[in-house]
């Protein structure tokens, strides 16, 4: 294949995921904006070749793996941040080039997706524990600021649980859809942007300024989480009284 087809195959893949683009209704900034940009313009490379949707989950899974082994192993410097999040970053455009990859090959499977959604409930708890493991070796906080990262973790796994489990309750008659998300949702859904969290490891040497980032998007995504629980837990009571 040539690479003026190639070139002219991949502005033609962009162009039509652009056209087929989900709805940016509720979804934060950095995924919407950036992210999805990204991933498009990788599902567009990878569809010019033999690459599967499975590819680009493993993909993410890689960078990110790479992105919280410096945390854990490199002792913090600026050069390691920018690469740690750098590495992060790409890795949440994998996971977005997933599904858009799977949209330009004509749908994808039920396989594809439990593994898509199975790899990002890994990556929410583990990028908290690589902070904690990040944190106890590298630095000299108290065992109560260690505690932070495993709040964090246990509200973000739950958070993430709690909204992929309601839309597939709802499968036959979504709750999740742009009708239901609140006014001003995609700044209220700011906190739990993966792409702004990947933002703050910029501070991972500067300890004190990390952990009040950190700590401030936490205590936000705790506040989300709540008020998930609350709507959700109304949306799918509603719809249990709904006549078939």
């Amino acid at each position: 294949m040539s690479q003026v087809a190639t070139a002219s195959g991949v502005r033609a893949a962009y162009r039509e995921l652009a056209n087929a683009q989900k709805s940016g209704a509720g979804v934060p900034w950095y995924m919407r904006a950036v992210n999805r940009r990204l991933g498009r313009a990788i599902a567009a490379v990878a569809a010019q070749g033999r690459f599967t949707p499975n590819h680009m989950t493993a993909a993410s899974f890689a960078s990110f793996l790479g992105g919280t082994a410096l945390l854990v192993t490199v002792e913090p410097g600026a050069v390691m941040a920018i690469a740690s999040m750098l590495l992060l970053q790409l890795g949440f455009a994998f996971d977005s080039a997933d599904g858009q990859l799977a949209r330009l090959r004509g749908g994808g499977s039920a396989a594809g997706e439990w593994l898509d959604h199975v790899v990002d409930s890994g990556r929410h708890l583990l990028f908290h524990l690589a902070v904690l493991v990040g944190l106890y070796r590298f630095t000299d906080v108290s065992d109560a600021v260690l505690l932070v990262p495993l709040g964090f973790g246990l509200v973000s796994t739950v958070r993430f649980f709690a909204q992929i489990l309601a839309e597939q309750l709802a499968r036959r008659d979504p709750v999740a859809g742009p009708d239901s998300v609140p006014r001003f949702g995609t700044w209220i859904q700011a906190p739990a942007d993966t792409g702004l969290l990947n933002l703050v490891v910029l501070l991972w040497p500067l300890t004190t300024g990390f952990l009040w980032a950190y700590g401030v998007m936490g205590l936000l995504n705790a506040l989300l989480l709540a008020a998930t629980l609350v709507r959700r837990h109304r949306e799918l009571a509603a719809l249990a009284k709904t006549p078939a």
